[in-house]
């Protein structure tokens, strides 16, 4: 229970640190890859109750989902 809090905590921490990405001008495609990591991370640790590898597998993937999201989102953006 407490490896799932942990997880929660980072996810809830990064998930606000993206948004101070915005006022900064960076794109939603960088913010969704690094907000989309960490919440793939979090949940491949609570997951695989914080096994490395499911930490690490669910950033991965966490991120490169996160990272075609937010690619979509500026492309829309930009017409």
């Amino acid at each position: 229970m407490s490896k799932f809090l942990v997880a929660l905590s980072i996810l809830a921490a990064g998930l606000a640190g993206c948004s101070a990405l915005d006022e900064r001008g960076v794109s939603r495609e960088t913010q969704g890859t690094v907000g989309g990591a960490v919440a793939g991370g979090a949940i491949g640790s609570a997951a695989t109750g914080g096994s490395t590898i499911g930490t690490i597998g669910g950033a991965v993937v966490g991120g490169a989902v996160g990272n075609q999201v937010g690619e979509s989102y500026d492309e829309k953006k930009r017409q």
